[in-house]
């Protein structure tokens, strides 16, 4: 049962991370309006980096308790935070094709996450061995 709770707090950091994440693409877009090198360009530029630097960290110990293919797989979902900050900052329109995209990558998300987990057959072998 502390397996699935730790499990399940990693998930979460995981996405909390990817929404983290998704803002370096905000902090691009807000860069390329700006004039190069002003004030304003390279503040957005020191802010895409601040976030990859601690997506970067935060990745690798993430790696130490979640499988590489399930987190790989999850970084899909950082495309629907993308979308959605986009709608919201930036006044972007969200059409059903896109909608259609997020519900394809949350499904093949789900898909994977539950194919990573362990059967009841794989935890009996581990118990006893």
């Amino acid at each position: 049962m502390n397996n699935k709770i730790d499990k399940f707090k990693y998930f979460a950091v995981l996405h909390i991370l990817l929404f983290v994440y998704s803002f370096s693409g905000v902090f691009s877009k807000l860069a390329s309006k700006q004039d190069f090198l002003s004030v304003k360009f390279c503040l957005c530029y020191i802010g895409i980096i601040g976030i990859l630097g601690i997506y970067a960290i935060v990745w690798q110990q993430i790696l130490k308790h979640i499988p590489l293919t399930t987190a790989f797989c999850n970084k899909a979902v950082g495309i629907i935070w993308g979308m959605l900050l986009g709608a919201l900052i930036f006044k972007e329109s969200i059409k059903i094709n896109m909608i259609i995209g997020a519900v394809i990558v949350i499904i093949g998300v789900i898909i994977v996450v539950k194919s990573d987990a362990p059967s009841s057959k794989d935890e009996e072998v581990r118990a006893d061995g």
